[in-house]
């Protein structure tokens, strides 16, 4: 009787232990070598591409994005009011100062909170959760600038980079092919944010008479079950990786550095109508009551901005959707001085929120592109976002200056709009650093 062949027995364990990818040893140094490792580990990497585990990874993740990118896309509200009441001897640009360092620091602090997850995983959510809370009750405190630059600016933008970023870097480990459309789902929960605490604010702040300081303790309260959920909801796939905290691997690959360069260029353009875009209504003569809801408007239509894209994005190319929605924002703020009337105002707010919804969602799949190893996806994505969040640092100042020299928004619409279209561009050359070229679906 022959003997049966044998064959060697590979045991189930983490994607570390059976990758095929172990055996080949790979460079960073050529850019096609990396795009081609990327592609390959995509692949054969086990993602799930679905079930209740995963899409409770991205619902975790949606309801954190919800209490903080969709609270920080709120400041045009805070913008407004702190204008009319408790900073009103202060300049617009000083006023925007308190914004423009949240959103930078929230996204800065990601290149510590995206390596702690890659690290030590969803435990390091709950300590981040409570800091952010604690930080809205401080803010409601508040009295003077230097207070509300501390507890608004800082200690809220710190809060919701080591919140935000774990998250995001949990959901693509459970994605691959469908990571635009997860991403996409995930991120709309920022959008929806975007709508209820503008909404919300607005009502408390200038149509009740429970104030500041209950308004701010009262969306607190709001936050909590969602980051109680979060903290429940979300789990790492893969294990902790033991390498470096920071990494300096992805600097030396060109897709990863020029797109970070687009997203700085893309960021300073969707700011700047974020931020100003209620304040300019009702400088062309809109109702006030009706100016706040501006923003509530705009990132309600950013909720499928980000969602279809994101599907669109899974069958067309992501960078393909990225440049897209760079080009299409770049116009818009282009021509956003032009608008008139309250149907034009309302009309801008609902495009620009849905052509905008993608330049945050597609940066962040566009980063996930990079890694070789899928255990470094928080770090690859928190130290992008982090230099690209200079973006957020110097542009709402920056356009807060330009308004408050030249006292309209021309000059405002050709800074932002003239960068949105470079960072458009830059996203679309990205491609010239992957296998398929310039044309190709990618």
């Amino acid at each position: 009787m022959s003997a049966e062949p044998k064959f060697p027995e590979v045991p189930l364990g983490t994607l570390e232990q059976h990758d095929p990818e172990k055996s080949h040893p790979t460079s960073t140094s050529s850019s096609h070598h990396a795009v081609d490792t990327i592609e390959a580990k995509s692949d054969i990497s086990d993602f799930p591409e679905g079930g209740a585990r995963a899409w409770m990874v991205a619902a975790g993740t949606a309801s954190i994005l919800f209490c903080t990118l969709g609270y920080t896309n709120s400041f045009g509200i805070f913008q407004a009011y702190y204008m009319e009441n408790q900073l009103r001897h202060e300049t617009p640009d000083r006023i925007a100062w308190i914004g423009s360092l949240q959103s930078f620091l929230l996204f800065a602090s990601g290149s510590v909170g995206g390596p702690l997850f890659d690290r030590y995983g969803p435990k390091v959510i709950w300590p981040a959760a409570i800091l952010y809370i604690f930080a809205i009750m401080m803010t409601s405190l508040c009295k003077e600038y230097w207070q509300f630059m501390l507890a608004q600016g800082v200690l809220t933008g710190i809060a919701n980079g080591l919140l935000m970023f774990p998250s995001m870097a949990a959901t693509p480990q459970y994605f691959s092919k469908k990571r635009g459309a997860a991403m996409g789902i995930a991120l709309a929960g920022s959008s929806l944010g975007g709508v209820i605490f503008p909404i919300a604010l607005a009502k408390m702040l200038t149509e009740s008479t429970l104030g500041f300081a209950w308004s701010m303790r009262i969306c607190g309260f709001i936050m909590i079950p969602f980051l109680a959920f979060s903290c429940v909801a979300i789990r790492a796939r893969l294990p902790p990786r033991d390498t470096s905290f920071f990494l300096l691997s992805p600097f030396r690959i060109p897709l990863f550095n020029t797109l970070i360069i687009a997203e700085f260029c893309l960021m300073i353009g969707m700011f700047s109508p974020l931020i100003f875009l209620p304040s300019f209504a009702i400088q062309i003569g809109v109702d006030p009551a009706l100016a706040s809801y501006l923003v509530a408007m705009l990132n309600g239509a950013s909720i499928f901005g980000r969602i279809l894209p994101g599907f669109l994005a899974d069958r067309f190319g992501r960078l393909n959707m990225l440049a897209a929605a760079g080009a299409t924002t770049g116009i818009l703020v282009l021509v956003w001085p032009q608008v008139t009337g309250t149907a034009g105002v309302v009309a801008f707010a609902v495009f620009f929120g849905f052509c905008s919804g993608a330049i945050v969602s597609g940066g962040s799949v566009a980063l996930s592109m990079c890694p070789e190893d899928p255990k470094e996806t928080g770090t690859y994505l928190g130290q992008g976002m982090a230099f690209a969040s200079l973006a957020a640092l110097v542009g709402p100042p920056a356009t807060g200056a330009l308004l408050e020299r030249y006292g309209g928004y021309v000059q405002i619409s050709i800074f932002g709009g003239v960068l949105t279209l470079v960072g458009a561009a830059l996203a679309f050359a990205c491609k010239m650093a992957t296998k398929k070229g310039l044309w190709g679906n990618i």
